[in-house]
């Protein structure tokens, strides 16, 4: 290892293809630390593998449609109207 490196000839990020691409697949991402069971763990790489894809893709997008309100989970009241309905039909 040399004491002293020159940097005077160093190409920003942004001119060498492959740096730049990885910069901007960056862009609107926060790296975290997250405490997951071995088992949960598992199977999202069993899955990702399966589907060739990164685990951390697909716990991405799993927590992406817990989060969208057509995977809430259905409410009492919901419930009952959707009785209800089918009763009145039947």
């Amino acid at each position: 290892m040399k004491p002293e490196y020159s940097f005077k000839n160093a190409r920003p990020v942004a001119e060498i293809p492959a740096l730049a691409r990885l910069q901007g697949e960056a862009r609107g991402k926060t790296r975290i630390t997250i405490m997951l069971d071995d088992d949960v763990l598992e199977a999202f790489r069993a899955k990702a593998e399966a589907q060739g894809t990164g685990y951390q893709t697909m716990i991405n997008i799993t927590l992406r449609q817990a989060l969208s309100p057509e995977s809430a989970p259905v409410t009492p009241e919901v419930l009952r109207q959707i009785l209800r309905e089918t009763l009145k039909a039947a």
